[in-house]
């Protein structure tokens, strides 16, 4: 069954290729998307992903835009280093006609949970800014939607932005703490998956190859952030961190191993800030169910997940239809 699906978003690369497998995937109808600073501005995650929908052929899709700053202190500026300075590595895409919708990001959320009441599904690949807000503009909203996926947190990995913090819960760590203490079961997709899940040059190289502009540009962009990760794995390629968070969001693919555990999030300011804290004490019993635990930690997959992702991409964008009015213009720079 297709699911309805609000996507939370800071639109940098990966959150291009979890946009784009949303669209594709049979699993899954976009009614709403809402941006956040982190990889980029809120703003310019809006006009990324305007830019995007209108490529895909999505334009009608509502976006609005969200939280500028966190919740304590300001937008720190981006990642320019791994996601380009326009958030798409450097790929020039057609500008969208349309425009962001009045609301902001949380009022979408809220709204979208009372029309969808009871099925939809929040998927979260930025700062949890957006969700924090929408739980104070409404304290029902854990009854009114069907889950909650978060792409976020190290639990028995390192982090990405320090020691112990990856990187969409260290930019607002106050705010990660709210959502995962709010009366639903969250599935979190930490670093110890989405880094052991990685596309290949082979892979890109698929996507380059593809008469769709879709696929084609997310090729380019992937040049980038290959270059970024190649100083990580020795080996051009990267994690697929945000679309991993997406496909499992929709049942489209499977843990292997995804215990229910008690987690917080440090957000003292000390050197474990922006720590997700996962209570990983079962290991050796095999994870036993834990009570009043509600958090989902996704640790591994039943399978790879990169020919999934590939395929369905494929299978979508390049099934016999008219191209869309946009197109990728520009080759990076």
């Amino acid at each position: 069954m297709t699911a309805p699906v609000y996507l939370d978003c800071d639109t940098g690369i990966d959150d291009a290729l979890a946009l784009a497998y949303l669209l594709a995937s049979p699993l899954a109808s976009v009614v709403g998307i809402g941006t956040v600073s982190g990889n980029v501005s809120a703003a310019v995650g809006a006009r990324n992903t305007l830019d995007l929908l209108s490529l895909a052929g999505a334009a009608s899709v509502p976006v609005a835009v969200g939280a500028h700053d966190p919740l304590v202190g300001s937008f720190g500026g981006g990642s320019p280093w791994v996601h380009g300075e326009n958030g798409v590595g450097e790929v020039v895409l057609a500008p969208s006609a349309a425009s962001v919708v009045a609301e902001s990001a949380a009022e979408m959320l809220v709204r979208l949970a009372r029309l969808y009441p009871g099925s939809l599904r929040v998927v979260a690949i930025g700062p949890l800014t957006n969700l924090a807000e929408a739980l104070r503009l409404e304290p029902a909203l854990p009854s009114l939607v069907e889950s909650v996926t978060v792409m976020g947190g190290a639990a028995l990995a390192p982090g990405n932005i320090t020691p112990v913090a990856e990187a969409n819960i260290w930019h607002d760590p106050e705010a990660a703490a709210l959502v995962l203490a709010a009366d639903w079961d969250v599935t979190l997709v930490p670093l110890d998956v989405t880094m052991a899940s990685v596309l290949e040059e082979h892979h890109r190289q698929v996507l380059l190859s593809s008469p769709s502009a879709v696929p084609r540009a997310l090729g380019e962009m992937l040049g980038y952030y290959f270059r970024f990760y190649e100083g990580i794995y020795g080996r051009p390629c990267s994690a697929m961190h945000d679309p991993l968070a997406a496909a499992l969001a929709v049942g489209a693919v499977q843990p292997a191993l995804a215990p229910v555990v008690r987690a917080a999030v440090d957000t003292s300011d000390g050197p474990g800030r922006g720590q997700t804290v996962c209570d990983m004490r079962g290991l050796y019993a095999g994870y036993p169910p834990v009570s009043g635990a509600r958090c989902r930690v996704v640790l591994s997959l039943e399978e790879d997940f990169a020919p999934h992702l590939v395929e369905t991409l494929l299978g979508h964008f390049e099934r016999p239809v008219a191209e869309p009015a946009g197109s990728l213009v520009a080759e990076p720079v």
